[in-house]
């Protein structure tokens, strides 16, 4: 049995209203749950590829229900391949932007075919001559749940300085109703969810997205991001990924630091175990979770994140999650390394960026990821800002990150940090 590596950087003395503040709407780091030889299937799921041809364009007429209806999926779901659209509504136009939500397939951790929902959001205007870029954004922690789903509350996908076509996915079980929970954390349903959103674009015929990409997150996000162009090459070669940016993105996480970080990834890890045991039936809540935590189970299917936190908070703070922890104990142990990312050589280089002042995604569990990715030959460039927290990054990087995605579509070459030095300041 593998031991969590605990670094007790600092002593756990926050309070439990400032650790609420501090897990926050977006909060991500911790563990994940994955498949395993002992839970039946392999690692990343089933890879599964589409051919290179160009998409065909959707042509059915745009869905016309209430936009509670639309995230209700057709019974039963209709065959498709990965990325293919099954409904599209739209939403409007504005300053040069025109934008839909859409449904369309993908495909979960036990390879099983899953209708997902999510933003496109693409420019009005005359598109180049190869088709607008596509960014791709992976959304951090929001919960568990259908409602919780970021477009229900988003009415664009955001764009990150970038000129092109931007795509937001809920991730399976987000957004989407009548499946189970969203498997938090798992590479292969983050990382299908993100690619096959870009390929759901390339159908939207007005939206002229070409098949250069871009993957983007923070947070959940910045695993998501991750996850999506580690599974690419494979899963989708018909799509050119670019560049990677990932912003305090959730990894390592058989790690656990110092300050409010055992309560947060507790939280989290909590939160991968009920999710990852929708995908994985070979994962027994019973075999690791308290009678606390099974009585409070109910809030990941009716709450979201701030729900969610403020009901494990006090069993995290007091050591009342778990019986055997799935960090340890396996098979959610397996799972969880699975589930990791860092450890696969990336042709497209990678931009992480994070802040001194993060408490939930601390900056001890980012260099240790970058000193994992040179090790593994990835290209990275690195950024770590003085004081930025784990809310303000996106903001005060915004200048830096916009610029280094647009340099690596206009072909300059990236910089290596790793070629200056394996290990973060």
């Amino acid at each position: 049995m593998m031991f969590l590596n605990v670094r007790t950087t600092g002593r756990i003395s926050a309070a439990l209203a400032a650790t609420m503040m501090l897990l926050g709407v977006s909060a991500c780091s911790g563990n994940a749950s994955s498949t395993s030889d002992e839970v039946g299937s392999g690692a990343t799921g089933q890879t599964t590829t589409t051919s290179g041809a160009e998409p065909t364009p959707f042509t059915a007429k745009p869905f016309d229900g209430d936009d509670a209806a639309f995230y209700v999926p057709p019974d039963p779901l209709p065959e498709g391949e990965p990325g293919e659209l099954i409904r599209v509504m739209d939403l409007g136009e504005a300053d040069g932007a025109a934008t839909v939500k859409v449904m369309y397939h993908s495909r979960d951790g036990a390879d099983r075919d899953r209708a997902v929902t999510g933003l496109v959001t693409y420019p009005t205007g005359t598109a180049p001559k190869d088709g607008w870029p596509v960014t791709a954004t992976a959304p951090g922690t929001v919960g568990l749940a259908p409602r919780c789903g970021v477009s229900r509350q988003a009415k664009v996908a955001p764009d990150w300085g970038v000129e092109g076509v931007a795509v937001m996915t809920d991730y399976i079980g987000l957004g989407t109703e009548g499946g189970p929970l969203h498997p938090y954390f798992s590479k292969p349903s983050e990382g299908h969810s993100v690619i096959d959103g870009v390929r759901a674009a390339r159908q939207l015929a007005d939206a002229h997205a070409g098949n250069r990409w871009l993957s983007v997150g923070h947070s959940q996000g910045g695993h998501g991001a991750l996850s999506a162009g580690e599974l690419a090459a494979d899963y989708a070669p018909e799509l050119d990924l670019v560049a990677t940016l990932a912003l305090a993105p959730a990894a390592m996480f058989e790690n656990v630091y110092g300050g409010i970080d055992p309560i947060v990834t507790g939280i989290l890890t909590a939160m991968s175990l009920y999710g990852g045991a929708g995908e994985h039936p070979g994962i027994k809540l019973g075999d690791y979770v308290t009678d606390e935590l099974a009585a409070a189970s109910d809030v990941f299917t009716t709450g979201c994140l701030p729900e969610i936190t403020d009901t494990l908070i006090p069993l995290s703070a007091g050591k009342q999650l778990f019986t055997h922890d799935p960090r340890d104990t396996e098979p959610a142990h397996q799972l969880l390394l699975a589930n990791d990312v860092g450890e696969v050589k990336v042709d497209a280089p990678l931009f992480l960026v994070s802040g001194t002042a993060d408490d939930r995604v601390v900056i001890d569990r980012v260099r240790d990821l970058y000193a994992r990715l040179c090790e593994t030959g990835q290209v990275t460039e690195l950024l770590i800002v003085d004081d930025a927290t784990h809310d303000s990054i996106i903001g005060e990087t915004s200048e830096q990150t916009s610029a280094w995605l647009n340099a690596r579509l206009d072909g300059d070459p990236p910089t290596d940090s790793c070629a200056e030095s394996p290990t973060a300041p």
